[in-house]
């Protein structure tokens, strides 16, 4: 009796499969370079490194700023509900958010997909996603990897993981220095949940049904803040901002904050999201909620208080900013007060 042969594809992983893939990828990202780059552009796809051309930025005292992140268990509900066209966005989102904070212009994103084994058909979901993620924030996608990893996933598990790199003239970075005694602060409405939270979110959903009016809200992708961000940096109309990711505004207001001033937050102006509404009443704390969810803000701005009317131009209604607090010389870093209206 002939003996069976070890191969890679016996063992779980199907090369051939992951090169049909790329290929999708290639002619996808050929495209995608084409409308959002002026630059000289590079055939990244096959190579071992990806090649980004900076010689045309016109910066002076160009900073490399770069970050990196995942979308949590959100992943697992954007499997559970077969939503995947939509999670790619919340991958460069969560990125592309943390780059803004600083003023910094998105270049490039790389992506990561691990799989417990290829399917094209999902692969090429979530990679449509990656892709109208770079278009909103007018970032490229130079490269990337996909790894089928049997044995490590469970069947039919995923992890996405991002990485983006931008560029901001040391003239122009938002850094926490930047802030004085009597600035206000802004919050910028949140799409949703955003990325955050979801391991709780998920646990209340184990032994609570969602309304249906509040299904869509569940998946909604990040929103992606850096169109309208980058413009007010380019005016010099704001001294600091915060991303408000996991922490919520409890741990990332303070980041934004020098150690010698207070960021005094009145949550009862806070424009509370249905969504965690509904969330708050299967009995969680307003303290958890704050320190979990980003509560209906999705960004925080710090400026002077002449500038507001100028920086709301730059929204659109839906996400227009709105005053939740002030900047003052007290002795602590954070001061919530009153209650958040649910």
């Amino acid at each position: 009796m002939k003996k069976k042969l070890y191969s890679y594809k016996n063992s779980g992983v199907n090369i051939s499969l992951g090169n049909r893939f790329v290929k999708h990828i290639s002619k996808l990202t050929k495209k995608n370079v084409q409308k959002t780059n002026r630059n000289k552009t590079h055939n990244n796809i096959g190579s071992f490194g990806s090649v980004y051309d900076i010689s045309s930025l016109d910066i002076k005292k160009p900073l490399i700023v770069s970050c990196t992140d995942g979308v949590g268990t959100k992943l697992e509900l954007s499997d559970k509900f077969n939503k995947l066209d939509t999670i790619g966005i919340d991958l460069v989102a969560m990125c592309v958010n943390d780059l803004i904070v600083q003023g910094a212009k998105p270049l490039f994103f790389l992506d990561y997909i691990a799989v417990e084994k290829i399917k094209l058909s999902k692969l090429k979901k979530i990679f449509s996603g990656i892709l109208r993620g770079c278009k909103i924030a007018n970032c490229n996608l130079i490269g990337g990897e996909t790894a089928e990893m049997p044995g490590i996933y469970k069947k039919n598990k995923f992890d996405l993981a991002g990485f983006s790199t931008g560029i901001v003239s040391s003239n122009k970075i938002l850094k926490n220095d930047n802030v004085r005694n009597g600035d206000i602060i802004l919050a910028v409405p949140s799409s949703g949940i955003h990325s955050n939270g979801y391991s709780l979110v998920r646990s209340i959903l184990k032994k609570n049904k969602l309304p249906n009016r509040l299904k869509k809200e569940l998946l909604k992708p990040t929103k992606i803040y850096v169109n309208e961000i980058l413009r007010l940096c380019k005016k010099n109309l704001i001294h600091s901002a915060a991303n408000i990711t996991g922490g919520g505004i409890i741990e990332n207001i303070i980041r934004s904050v020098p150690s010698n001033l207070t960021a005094n937050i009145d949550l009862s102006k806070i424009k509370v999201l249905k969504i965690f509404s509904w969330l708050k009443s299967k009995k969680v704390s307003d303290k958890e909620m704050l320190r979990t969810f980003n509560c209906g803000v999705g960004f925080c701005l710090i400026t002077k208080r002449k500038n507001f009317k100028k920086i709301k131009s730059y929204f659109k209604k839906d996400f227009s900013p709105y005053e939740i607090g002030y900047i003052s010389k007290e002795n602590k870093k954070l001061n919530l007060y009153n209650k958040l209206r649910w």
